[in-house]
């Protein structure tokens, strides 16, 4: 006998990031509704950044390169009960996380109200084959080429999201 999958509920907020109720992801994201998610930064002691590259049979984004991990918060976890979770589902990691930033949702965030976390290891990263085609350590000066490269797709959240992250990290180079 077959499993039928479950389908992904999630919290649904208002524009003040309050819950007003639970809501499957697909009509979540059909519905452009607000909800919550957190993406992680992972740096090594060189400072080069992890990226994943989304499957490309993910239903938003497919074969983008995105945020070390990411992911949508469980109705009443945490954002760092979430962050966690992630990273140990995406990249089989438990590393400390330090928040960043929290960011209201958009448009380029798909209308998630993000909290974001960074971490520094360098611990091997195992890929979850499932979540990413492929991942890599990249340089500021790679990272750089990649964001201007238009045949590399980069996820726009993560695009914003970086932004922000340097423009905290390291505002006198902005």
């Amino acid at each position: 006998m077959s499993k039928i999958p479950v389908e992904e509920c999630l919290e649904v907020v208002d524009e003040q990031n309050r819950v007003i109720g639970l809501m499957s992801r697909r009509r979540i994201h059909r519905d452009s509704l607000r909800h919550r998610s957190v993406h992680i930064l992972i740096f090594n002691s060189r400072g080069e950044l992890y990226l994943q590259k989304r499957s490309p049979h993910k239903d938003q984004y497919p074969a983008h390169w995105d945020s070390s991990a990411a992911g949508h918060t469980d109705p009443g976890e945490s954002p760092p009960e979430t962050a966690q979770r992630e990273l140990a589902e995406e990249l089989n990691l438990e590393v400390p996380l330090m928040e960043v930033l929290h960011y209201p949702a958009c448009l380029e965030t798909g209308w998630e109200f993000v909290t974001l976390f960074t971490a520094r290891t360098d611990h091997p990263i195992d890929l979850n084959r499932e979540e990413a085609s492929e991942g890599h350590f990249f340089s500021e000066s790679q990272l750089a080429d990649l964001l201007k490269n238009d045949q590399e797709k980069t996820a726009p959240g993560f695009r914003l999201l970086y932004t922000l992250y340097r423009k905290r990290a390291f505002p006198e180079k902005n």
